[in-house]
C-alpha cells in the first residue's frame, strides 16, 4: 500500500508542468557583488539554474529585449508619467511632452544605456509551474524604495523612481525578471539562442 501511495505521488511529481523565465542581474547588481546573492535566493526558493553567464551586452542585443513597438512605448511612458505625476515633477522638462510613447522611446534609451553600462549576469530558471511570479515576489518591487525587506531590491537598492526621474535615467534595480511565460520564451531565445 505504502508503495502505490509513494508511486502515485512520484508519478504526480513528474506530470507536473515545469516553466522558465529569464532573469538577468543588471550591472548595478554586479558591480555590487550580488550575482551569489541571487542565485542563492533563487535556489532556496526551490527553483534551479539551468544555463547562466556573464557578459557585457551589446546595443544591438538590448534594443532587441526591450520591444520596440508602440504598445510597449505607449505602457512604459504611462507608468513614467504616473510616477512623476505622483512625485510632483513636470513630465514636460524631461521628455518636452506627455505623449506616452514619446516617453516611452526614451525610457527605452535610458534603458539601453544602463544595461549596457557593465556586466550582467544572465540565467534561464527552471521550476514549477507559477515560479514566474515568485522571482518577480523574491525581485520586489520595481521601484525600490516601496520594495519590502526581505526581496532582493528591498534589502539592496537605495535607488527610486522619483531619483532616476531627477537624474534622467533609468531606475537602477539589481535584476529583470520576465512577466510572463510567452515573455520568458522570446527573452530566452534572445539571450541564449534557440536551443
Amino acid at each position: 500500500m505504502l508503495q502505490c501511495d509513494y508511486a502515485i505521488t512520484l508519478t504526480n511529481l513528474l506530470d507536473m508542468e515545469t516553466e522558465r523565465s529569464f532573469v538577468m542581474v543588471k550591472p548595478d547588481g554586479v558591480k555590487k557583488g550580488l550575482t551569489e546573492e541571487v542565485i542563492s535566493r533563487l535556489e532556496n526558493a526551490g527553483l534551479t539554474i539551468v544555463e547562466k553567464k556573464e557578459l557585457l551586452p551589446t546595443k544591438d542585443l538590448v534594443l532587441q529585449h526591450y520591444a520596440d513597438d508602440n504598445t510597449w512605448y505607449e505602457s512604459v511612458g504611462a507608468k513614467t508619467i504616473g510616477s512623476y505625476k505622483k512625485a510632483g515633477l513636470d513630465i514636460t522638462k524631461v521628455f518636452g511632452e506627455e505623449d506616452p510613447i514619446v516617453v516611452g522611446k526614451t525610457v527605452r534609451q535610458w534603458l539601453v544605456d544602463y544595461i549596457t553600462s557593465g556586466p550582467v549576469m544572465a540565467m534561464i530558471v527552471e521550476g514549477p509551474a507559477g515560479m514566474i511570479k515568485k522571482i518577480r515576489e523574491i525581485a520586489g518591487n520595481t521601484n525600490p524604495i516601496e520594495a519590502e525587506p526581505g526581496t532582493l531590491r528591498g534589502d539592496y537598492s537605495d535607488d527610486s523612481y522619483e531619483k532616476a526621474n531627477n537624474e534622467a535615467r533609468s531606475v537602477q534595480n539589481i535584476i529583470h525578471a520576465s512577466e510572463s511565460p510567452a515573455e520568458a520564451e522570446r527573452e530566452i531565445k534572445l539571450w541564449f539562442g534557440e536551443e
